[in-house]
């Protein structure tokens, strides 16, 4: 469960319209580099994320987030790493959009690597979902065609999205109990707050609240949900590590947002299989 390279304070623009290169460039100037940062050797291949975007956009992909790094050295601001996600125009409107999720860096900072995402309109939250052994990664050094293997791999995580749609239909039809919403929740709060580190500052049941109409239902996909946004964005009241009264934090990086999302996402799919062979 490891992303190919760090976000920290990352700018970003999410928005419910297609983004233009406008919009973009405001928060991730990076995205349109023309060439590699001038710290890099001449074995370092270059690998234009505009072009990526523009064959996915001619496909009917549109992109909906963009984001890049905060920099100390003004100089790699224009080379930084960066990302994108996104889906179909026309599933906009749904209340889940598969997303392609694009990173790159034009300076030596991160591999080209795309993923599998998911999101949720309802709640606005962005999954990452998917095994990372199924990520396309290509390196910036090599020969032959880089743009063409890139949008083939594009289209590899694109074929992961019917399996991925099977697995939420599956979800949606799992009820659980109260004990199993509850072990699930306690699993996750492992996957969030270290053991080590002494008791998680919230409970399994505070995981599990509801923070809409739409998310009271009892099912694997719904408690999913409802575990994963109380998870990343916080606001609950709990207790410190010295008892005082604490609201949790928002996951506000980008490697960890990655990294808890694909825990709860394979511990719910831990549960659906054993649920459905059960």
């Amino acid at each position: 469960m490891h992303l190919s390279s760090s976000f920290r304070n990352p700018t970003m623009l999410r928005s419910d319209r297609p983004l233009s290169n406008d919009d973009i460039a405001r928060v991730a100037p990076s995205i349109f580099a023309e060439e590699a940062h001038d710290s890099r050797s001449e074995r370092y291949l270059y690998i234009p994320t505009i072009d990526v975007l523009d064959a996915l956009r001619a496909e009917g992909f549109e992109p909906f987030m963009a984001c890049q790094t905060r920099v100390r050295n003004e100089e790699k601001r224009e080379h930084t790493k960066h990302m994108l996600r996104l889906c179909h125009a026309n599933t906009i409107m749904d209340k889940e959009a598969n997303e392609i999720i694009l990173l790159n860096s034009h300076d030596g900072t991160s591999s080209y690597q795309m993923m599998a995402g998911m999101f949720r309109f309802v709640c606005a939250n962005g999954l990452v979902i998917g095994d990372c052994s199924i990520d396309q990664k290509v390196r910036h050094s090599g020969k032959g065609d880089v743009i063409s293997d890139v949008i083939e791999g594009a289209y590899e995580v694109l074929n992961q999205f019917d399996s991925v749609n099977d697995h939420r239909e599956s979800m949606k039809q799992i009820k659980l109990r109260p004990e199993q919403q509850e072990a699930f929740a306690t699993a996750a709060l492992s996957y969030r707050y270290e053991p080590k580190d002494g008791p998680a500052p919230v409970t399994a049941r505070q995981l599990l609240s509801a923070r809409r109409v739409e998310d009271f239902d009892n099912d694997l996909w719904t408690t999913f949900n409802r575990i994963q946004e109380n998870s990343l964005k916080g606001g609950l009241r709990g207790r410190n590590k010295v008892g005082r009264r604490a609201t949790t934090r928002a996951v506000g990086g980008i490697d960890q947002d990655v990294k808890l999302n694909r825990a709860l996402w394979v511990l719910a799919q831990e549960m659906r299989g054993h649920l459905t062979t059960a």
